[in-house]
């Protein structure tokens, strides 16, 4: 063969690459509202920075007809590039190839991707849309996923890793994004799910639909599974983008600091009425939030799950923090088996990155209930203490109004390693809430007295002056300082560059044993 042959075989095999599944098949995947895998990727990364690797990869399945079907790329494109400057791996699945179907040969492009952010220390992105393992290569397609399983629990803390189901994914499929950080999914085109509805039709006599069972919504509000919910598939890679840039490249580096316009000693003398005097008023933590952090802007996860607590991330001066608040808004504020999994898993990620933690803290307590100790409230609970706990990162808490009981040690006290603990004036620190704290003490007493309610009443304004405060906590040192809410803003940046340089340590073990 001459060179010109060579370089004639060269284009021909580039071209079917580019062309994937071909025109029809990637017309239909528009037609749906879906971006073929190359556009996604395009969107993703810088302009022109994206480096395919392994492009003229094909299956080497001989069975069923497979020998005259084959396609360079074989139903995934993988590669590396820039993301807001910034090196990154990812892969996307291509439908429009045996629809987008894990072969033996595409599970190692993917692991061959894993294996190269592994080494340099970045990030990786995977663009989920494939109909499962390839049936004709049999066990070779199931090997491959637990390569991707294996690889994915490996880099899990090392490097970030974020999925994006942008098509189907059921089955085995759904334990790699399941291991990951952060799961993305788009309106209308994506779902993931175990089992199938015919499966569970024919096995469990039970009518669902796929939208119904395994998509976006079901999996952002209910399941929580997945941590954010897109509008189509350009929006889904914009928030991509958005995300990684609060992370670290990987665990041994701080995430990226950012100019900002915002002054860091800003006072906003709204804060001073936003929170009710009174305990049992109801009001939106996220107003604080947003008031509080650079241009207001507030990146939440997990959004529409356990809405009672509220996750996500924000800068504080140019700095990039993870933020986790009780929402009294919902549920009063209470932690739940949902509330507290959502809060353990997130306070996690942000210590295994280098990103510090921002507590906002107005909780009656855990949710009371047999519903929630029959689902083990008591080892969902304990996920979020031992998360805050074995947290090193630097801790920085505000106490805007209630902190009762057991919950008051979850939500980052000082007692479990928080660095700086602050208290609006409007806190209350006890075992309890006023009302139920004199109906035990006094319990007798009441019983005893004709007039009963004038006393609970005086008891219960004697205990409210005794603890509805934050004064006994800060004499004993476990608070700080008590602040005006118009000062959190440069306080907590003031905290949070005093402890630029810290540096704290778990004791050596293999690794602990959380309550799962």
């Amino acid at each position: 063969m001459t060179l010109q042959e060579k370089l004639e075989e060269l284009r021909r095999r580039n071209a079917q690459a580019e062309a994937g599944g071909g025109g029809e098949r990637r017309a239909r995947q528009h037609a749906e509202g879906k971006l073929s895998a190359r556009e996604r990727l395009e969107l993703l990364f810088d302009e022109g920075t994206f480096e395919e690797l392994d492009r003229l990869v094909e299956h080497r399945c001989q069975d069923f007809g497979m020998p005259e079907q084959r396609v360079p790329g074989d139903g995934v494109v993988s590669g590396y590039g820039r993301i807001n400057a910034r090196p990154a791996y990812a892969f996307a699945q291509d439908f429009t190839i045996f629809g987008g179907s894990l072969s033996e040969a595409n599970a190692a492009k993917i692991c061959k991707v894993m294996d190269l952010a592994m080494k340099v220390g970045a990030p990786v992105v995977g663009l989920n849309d494939s109909g499962g393992a390839r049936i004709q290569e049999g066990v070779a397609s199931l090997a491959g996923y637990a390569d991707i399983f294996l690889r994915n629990t490996l880099a899990s803390g090392v490097i970030p890793q974020i999925s994006a189901v942008m098509g189907p994914c059921a089955g085995g499929a759904v334990y790699s994004p399941a291991i990951t950080d952060f799961i993305l999914m788009v309106e209308k085109s994506s779902y993931m799910f175990v089992t199938g509805p015919d499966v569970i039709k024919t096995v469990m006599h039970e009518e669902v639909t796929k939208e119904e069972l395994g998509g976006p919504l079901t999996h952002n509000s209910t399941s929580g599974v997945a941590h954010f919910i897109t509008r189509d598939d350009p929006d889904c890679l914009a928030l991509i983008r958005e995300l990684l840039s609060f992370m670290p490249q990987n665990n041994r580096e701080d995430p990226p600091r950012l100019d900002s316009n915002d002054p860091v000693d800003r006072r906003d003398e709204a804060l001073q009425a936003l929170v009710p005097t009174e305990s049992d008023q109801p009001y939106d933590i996220k107003d604080i939030i947003h008031r509080v952090v650079d241009e207001g802007y507030f990146l939440e996860v997990h959004e529409h799950f356990a809405k009672n607590l509220v996750v996500g991330f924000a800068r504080l001066g140019g700095q990039s923090v993870g933020i986790v608040a009780n929402q009294p808004a919902v549920l009063a504020g209470c932690l739940d088996i949902n509330a507290s999994d959502k809060g353990a898993r997130f306070v996690r990620f942000c210590d295994a990155f280098n990103i510090p933690l921002i507590t906002f803290e107005d909780v009656p307590g855990f949710l009371p209930g047999t519903q929630q100790e029959f689902g083990g409230i008591i080892r969902h609970g304990a996920k979020l203490l031992y998360a805050f706990a074995e947290a090193t990162v630097p801790k920085i808490t505000v106490i805007t109004r209630k902190a009762y009981g057991g919950a008051y040690c979850v939500m980052s006290s000082k007692h479990i390693r928080t660095d700086i603990n602050y208290a609006y004036p409007t806190a209350e620190i006890a075992v309890m809430g006023p009302e139920g704290a004199v109906n035990i003490v006094y319990r007798r007493e009441l019983q005893k007295t004709e007039n009963s309610e004038k006393l609970r009443r005086e008891k219960v304004e004697e205990f409210r002056a005794r603890f509805a405060n934050p004064y006994i906590a800060a004499e004993r040192g476990w608070v700080d300082a008590i602040i005006e809410p118009r000062d959190t803003r440069p306080k907590l940046i003031a905290a949070l560059r005093a402890l630029d340089t810290k540096r704290d340590t778990n004791p050596p073990k293999k690794h602990g044993n959380i309550p799962l």
